[in-house]
């Protein structure tokens, strides 16, 4: 059995478990107890049999190839002896004044050597009922996804960056699901307070172009069920911290997959009606037969869920928008976690390698008559 060491970037706002809080034992259930905004940023190593990684690469699953929901099962597994390292948060006394390494500033010069070597970089946020495990496993699961070369498929290295947050990791239907989207809303504000960092950084290497050549990659954000509702509340935190009336440009890509919200919240005056301001180009993916988004529905009295028929109105949304319906090729256990999985995988990578929207790589067709709504058909469909 040969071993591979899988290694995935994180920022939490989860108290850490273990004596000491820079090499933890894990991350818990509970918000750090510096307070629910404050960000710990490190990196977690796995140990994986790389064979078995290989062979659920290349599994069918969701109209294609590459069973990344059963790689996330296995990573999740082998995550619980992972080796953590959070970068330190230094302070140091000069000519009477205080100066500060942030762990945030460590890991962003970190992550831009790697972004030197032709590497994009994508923002991972984890949905409901997710444990620190469980969140490893799946943003190891999606980087690998992102990262499987495929006939006719641009290859763009990317390097993963999750953001996980004090999801329960329990499968209590109606306990944990409140407490998590409570949860949810306080780590917005944490989530909003790391893009304000990331924001801040990004203007740094602006303001030093001249003597420093900027890399040329892109960072993309890909938000996962109830990941999006720590998004929407992360708009109202970099809302309140940025001049002027649009929020900064940040991203290349938003990637929404089967976001538990409201399925009017992306229309004008709705909570995420700016989220299109942070990049170029935001994707909607949802499936008519994710049973998740019909328990938000029915049993916790939420509206409709974007991440089950789509937008209601899509006509009204901003032409940077758009929605992609997967239920053609979703079936079974992937119902609800099918962004790491066959074709909607496939259509997010040719997203961050550049393709056209409309690039017949893609497998896409259109929906309706308007020029944002489309449709994953099954093979030969």
């Amino acid at each position: 059995m040969i071993m591979d060491t899988l290694t995935l970037y994180y920022a939490t706002n989860r108290g850490h478990e273990g004596a000491n809080r820079w090499k933890p034992d894990r991350y818990g259930t509970k918000f750090s107890s510096d307070g629910a905004e404050n960000l710990r940023f490190g990196k977690v190593s796995v140990n994986a049999d790389k064979a078995k990684v290989t062979k659920l690469l290349a599994r069918t699953s969701a109209g294609g190839a590459g069973d990344g929901e059963a790689l996330a099962g296995y990573l999740t597994k082998q995550a619980k002896g992972a080796t953590i390292a959070a970068f330190r948060e230094v302070l140091s006394e000069k000519t009477g004044e205080t100066e500060a390494k942030l762990g945030s500033a460590a890991m962003f010069d970190e992550v831009k050597g790697i972004m030197e070597k032709a590497t994009d970089v994508l923002i991972f946020i984890h949905g409901f009922n997710v444990s620190w495990e469980a969140a490893v496993g799946s943003a190891l699961a999606l980087q690998a996804m992102l990262n499987r070369t495929e006939a006719g498929v641009p290859a763009q290295k990317t390097q993963v960056i999750l953001f996980t947050w004090p999801s329960d990791g329990m499968a209590l239907p109606w306990v944990s699901y409140k407490s998590d989207r409570t949860e949810a809303s306080a780590s917005g504000y944490a989530i909003g307070r790391g893009f304000l960092k990331l924001r801040d950084f990004l203007a740094s290497l602006r303001d030093r172009a001249t003597r420093e050549e900027l890399c040329g990659q892109d960072i993309h954000l890909l938000c996962h069920s109830m990941g999006n509702y720590v998004l929407q509340n992360a708009l109202e935190r970099l809302g309140e911290f940025t001049p002027g009336t649009k929020l900064p440009r940040m991203f290349e890509h938003i990637f929404l997959c089967a976001p538990d919200v409201d399925d009017t919240v992306l229309e004008m005056g709705q909570p995420m009606d700016d989220v299109q301001e942070l990049g170029r180009c935001v994707t909607v993916y949802h499936n008519r037969g994710d049973v998740a988004m019909h328990v938000s529905d029915y049993t916790k009295g939420h509206p409709e869920r974007l991440g089950g028929n789509g937008a209601a109105r899509p006509s009204l949304l901003h032409n940077k928008v758009h929605q992609v319906d997967c239920t053609p090729v979703v079936t079974g256990a992937v119902e609800h976690s099918y962004h790491l999985c066959g074709l909607p995988n496939r259509d997010i990578r040719l997203s961050i390698a550049g393709a056209d929207l409309a690039d017949p790589r893609r497998n896409r067709v259109r929906d309706s008559d308007l020029p944002n709504v489309w449709r994953l058909p099954k093979a030969g469909g």
